[in-house]
């Protein structure tokens, strides 16, 4: 028999097969035409599971998309670990800008593309491959593992918190382990300790009761797409800070210490703007561009449509407008308030020849962990001894509400051991992962369950 590591190494073009298979499936949750291929995902990880030799691998239907458990859990004194994942994925339009097909997985330089290759099935295949390693090879896993997948985190999760908070016993556990994160550069491996929170909005502005004739009743009649970019325009200053009141009330500050760490991080600004094919950066006066992108809480216009879309002209004068607008959010804001805040100030800005509606969308809590908490140390453990390089540390700009959740349900933290990059072209077109980061990801699982016992406190 090999050891873990061993096996992995020995298996790994079976794993990136098994993956690619996962990958094939357009698990897309937002998508009610898809939902027998989000069940077929499930369906797919459930006999992965089953495979290696979980316990109690059970596929929970909700009224939405099902939820696996799964565990193995061999030890009365030792952490038990609960690993999240989500296996449904962002639509993959628009599809033209595409190089290869979205959910065909083409293997180039080293890198698989395709929709769900880092976020997040690659990434959360990881840990399954991981546990694998230990069964296949009749070694004691050194820790309690259990597994929590999930078909609705690009929805924002709408069934997943009533079923944690109903199913505490099966749930119970001393830490989360996630991947559904980047590492701060290639070959760079980092541990996010913080993510920002989330309000996800969208407004609709009605004027006439059909769409006019812009020759014929333009200058008389209100047009509600003008009216919509004119309060889009007054949502923010001319250097990105939000306008609205109360808004930064509970944001908290950044404090000496937390800049001075910011500095630390190897981050070439050049490099980033000649990635993006950008002139120049853009945000807060008074931050750098790490700060704006992970400390500081933002607002964005994720999506806007009015009006005559086609080729060609029509002169037409749109009887709605409509928006969606996230904004990301920092310890101590909370989403709630924030959701309403602007829902208040939208409404404020609109004249009284439309009319408005602000809906609000899903949210979630921003997240600081505490960088000596003993799970952490022992990932960064793990990622040094596979990587071979001293880990970094680093906030993210982006959300997981659920992080927040955990540990106001569950009462644990979570430990964020992302193997993704922000190349990774998430949520965008030609998203991929690499294969050489799939597979050090899977060692590195590993390890973290062989070293955690080391750490407890």
């Amino acid at each position: 028999m090999s050891d873990p590591q061993s096996y992995i190494d020995k298996n790994i073009k079976k794993f990136e097969n098994e993956l690619f298979e996962l990958l094939r499936i357009p698990s897309v949750s937002t998508d009610s035409k898809r939902k027998d291929d989000v069940k077929k995902a499930a369906d797919f990880l459930i006999n992965q599971l089953e495979s290696i030799g979980l316990d109690k691998v059970t596929l929970h239907e909700t009224p939405g998309h099902p939820i696996i458990t799964a565990e193995i859990c061999p030890h009365d004194d030792k952490p038990t670990v609960l690993i999240y994942g989500h296996y449904d994925v962002q639509p993959s339009d628009p599809d033209h800008l595409w190089k290869t097909l979205p959910f065909e997985p083409t293997v180039k330089d080293g890198r698989v593309y395709a929709r769900g290759a880092s976020d997040d099935k690659g990434q959360s295949f990881t840990h399954i491959k991981s546990v694998e390693a230990y069964l296949k090879t009749g070694t004691e896993i050194p820790v309690n593992v259990k597994f929590i997948l999930e078909g609705e985190e690009e929805i924002g999760s709408p069934n997943l918190i009533p079923f944690i908070k109903n199913n505490k016993d099966l749930l119970s556990c001393n830490m989360v382990l996630i991947s559904d994160t980047a590492m701060f550069g290639e070959d760079q491996p980092s541990i996010t300790y913080g993510l920002r929170g989330l309000a996800y909005m969208e407004i609709h502005v009605t004027g006439p009761n059909r769409d006019l004739h812009s020759g014929v009743y333009g200058g008389a009649v209100e047009n509600p797409a003008n009216v919509l970019c004119e309060i889009i325009a007054k949502l923010k200053d001319d250097d990105g800070v939000v306008q609205i009141s109360g808004f930064y009330d509970d944001v908290e500050s950044m404090t000496p210490e937390m800049r001075e760490a910011y500095k630390q991080l190897p981050f070439d600004e050049e490099e980033f703007k000649s990635d993006l094919e950008l002139k120049a950066v853009h945000g807060e006066k008074g931050y750098s561009s790490l700060e704006r992108a992970s400390a500081r809480p933002t607002l964005d216009v994720n999506g806007l449509w009015s009006g005559y879309q086609g080729e060609g002209a029509k002169t037409v004068l749109p009887a709605k407008a409509g928006a969606k607008v996230s904004m990301r959010l920092v310890p101590d804001q909370d989403p709630n308030k924030i959701a309403q805040l602007f829902a208040d100030h939208v409404k404020s800005l609109a004249p009284d020849t439309v009319t408005i509606e602000v809906e609000s969308h899903h949210g979630g809590h921003p997240v600081v962990i505490d960088l000596n908490y003993y799970g952490l140390k022992a990932a960064a453990k793990a990622f040094e001894e596979i990587y071979d390089k001293e880990v970094l540390f680093s906030r993210e700009g982006g959300s997981i509400p659920i992080v927040a959740d955990f540990k106001k349900v569950l009462g644990v933290n979570s430990i964020l051991m992302g193997f993704g990059l922000t190349k990774d072209a998430l949520h965008s077109p030609n998203e991929s992962f690499s294969l050489k980061d799939f597979h050090r990801g899977i060692k590195t699982s590993a390890k973290f369950f062989e070293l955690l016992p080391d750490f407890v406190e």
